[in-house]
């Protein structure tokens, strides 16, 4: 969905329809409106008088209201269709900012939703959304209409990702979420953005397009008899029954043998925990702000969460004035998302959550800034190479800031009060999105303005991680107590990759990562197999005994 408006919003190059023009090559119009600059576009010519050499133009003080396109490989996009262009080029940016109106809307309702009626269920309820409002939006043929559809498509974008994200992170070992995580949502994002370009120009027509990219959010609702909803999400609801359901399930599909006696362990540590969550799930966001270290922590995340959402929007959308086809561009911006994934698993692991999201943040800032410096001394003569040689790392580098936050986020909180936190997040996020087309915009005005602004938003973001506490290799924390001591003491260089260690350090890594419900249901199977052991010795001594009295 946030692929689909990028495209059907690529602007082609145009200008000001005139008589003479019609029957001209796109090549000899360009020619005829090279004087005039980056005013081209919208500049209207009274008369042309053709010259032996040259021509003779007479400006027109009426504005335009007819233009003639240079399709980008025969594609018609919305603004082309539309007119939106020149003095109306701020509708599409309209429309676009209702639609982080309705990620910010739609991020707080559902995820209520999935804390009530589980998160398979919400995911299915958003994907329907987000076919409804890319349906309603290819019959749109007004301002009004355009933003109240892309609002009700909005709803969907960013609980699909929230969702989703959560879903997989409830079931994943936690030795695997560095890489496995990353590295899953980068080649999916690398594939989709990679393809949908394309799909656009063999459909020819934003409208065609947009259906086809609706109709793909049905198919989700097969998530229903295919993906396992969340065993935490069920214990959550006292269905234990239905979680060792789904726990056997996924463990048969994996072909992994469950011992009995680990689901009975299961069971019971349910059970003794049922009392402890009743506790837990009292605390609410009003109780974390009175916690003076948690609440300071908690409102510097959701400030650097903010931050790098803004320039993701800005970045990954930005896609036109660099020289090339923005097709060529989107194209080239989507093969640079799988490395990232990879890289960032690599150096979380390496480095740790606080270095890698400082480093991303502060390297992506520096290209963003080398970016914005050569549009300002490239002017009109444009070096396609020289600006793809920064944008492809920033957008690279952007992509990494984005996961690493999202994924350093989620592990800051304390579980009692996690869902709500990371929406709580991802609302600011949306609201500070909302200035992203904006941003853009500025862009058609003045190049190097977006870049060279988002150099200061990213060093700001970067500054405020040095305020966070490291989580790798830390046991997360799980109430508001545990989340006031967690960092504490911390200073701002106190990085995971500086921290000394020894070899019996480095072996117990994959425990350090557990969360605290993990190594206590660890000690609790223990426990029950020891048990059973002893059962077992018992047994096998009495058969002994007996065996040794009859002879």
């Amino acid at each position: 969905m946030r692929i689909g408006i990028n495209i059907i919003g690529f602007v082609p190059q145009h200008w000001c329809y005139h008589d003479q023009l019609a029957n001209r090559s796109p090549d000899d119009i360009a020619a005829i409106y090279a004087p005039f600059g980056k005013d081209a576009s919208c500049t209207r010519l009274e008369t042309i008088e053709w010259l032996q050499v040259g021509h003779n133009l007479t400006v027109s003080s009426k504005s335009c209201d007819r233009w003639i396109y240079k399709y980008d490989y025969g594609f018609r996009s919305m603004n082309a269709e539309l007119n939106w262009v020149c003095e109306d080029a701020y509708k599409a940016r309209i429309g676009q900012s209702m639609f982080f109106l309705g990620s910010l809307l739609g991020t707080f309702s559902f995820g209520m939703l999935g804390d009530h009626i589980g998160r398979v269920r919400v995911v299915i309820l958003a994907n329907q959304c987000g076919f409804v409002g890319d349906f309603l939006t290819t019959y749109a043929t007004n301002l009004v209409q355009f933003s109240a559809f892309r609002c009700i498509s909005g709803l969907a974008a960013t609980a699909n990702y929230y969702l989703m994200f959560i879903l997989v992170l409830e079931y994943l070992a936690p030795k695997l979420r560095n890489l496995a995580i990353s590295g899953t949502i980068g080649l999916c994002c690398c594939l989709g953005a990679l393809v949908a370009p394309w799909l656009s120009v063999l459909a020819g027509n934003w409208r065609i397009y947009l259906t086809f990219s609706a109709l793909l959010q049905l198919i989700v609702a097969l998530f229903y008899f295919v993906v396992q909803e969340s065993a935490q999400w069920l214990i959550t609801r006292n269905n234990v029954e239905g979680a060792i359901a789904r726990l056997k399930h996924i463990a048969h599909f994996n072909g992994c043998k469950v011992l009995p006696s680990d689901f009975e362990a299961f069971r019971q540590y349910c059970a003794n925990k049922r009392k402890q969550d009743k506790q837990q799930q009292k605390a609410t966001l009003l109780d974390l702000l009175r916690t003076p270290h948690l609440r300071q922590t908690a409102l510097i995340m959701v400030v650097t969460f903010m931050l790098t959402s803004l320039s993701f929007n800005t970045i990954s959308r930005n896609v036109e004035g660099l020289g090339l086809s923005p097709f060529v561009i989107f194209s080239l911006f989507a093969l640079v998302v799988l490395p990232s994934g990879f890289l960032q698993g690599l150096l979380q692991t390496r480095l740790g959550r606080k270095a890698t999201c400082f480093l991303a943040l502060f390297a992506t800032s520096l290209m963003s800034c080398a970016l914005g410096m050569s549009l300002v001394y490239e002017g009109e003569q444009l070096n396609a190479t020289l600006l793809l040689a920064f944008a492809l790392p920033t957008r690279l580098g952007i992509s990494m800031c984005y996961t690493t936050t999202s994924q350093y986020s989620s592990e800051l909180l304390p579980t009692c009060v996690r869902s709500r936190g990371i929406a709580t997040a991802h609302l600011a996020a949306a609201a500070a999105s909302f200035a992203s087309p904006y941003l853009i915009h500025l862009g058609t005005k003045f190049a190097a303005g977006p870049p060279l602004i988002l150099t200061a938003v990213l060093l700001i973001a970067a500054f405020c991680t040095l305020f966070l506490p490291e989580t790798n290799n830390r046991q997360l924390p799980i109430t508001l107590e545990d989340g006031e001591a967690f960092g504490r003491g911390e200073s701002l260089l106190s990085f995971d990759c500086c921290r000394a260690t020894n070899d019996d350090d480095d072996d117990d890594d994959d425990v350090l990562k557990q969360p605290a419900e993990e190594l206590k249901l660890n000690a609790l199977n223990a426990g029950v197999r020891s048990s059973v052991e002893a059962e077992t010795d018992t047994e096998a001594e009495v058969d002994v005994i007996e065996t040794s009295r009859n002879s």
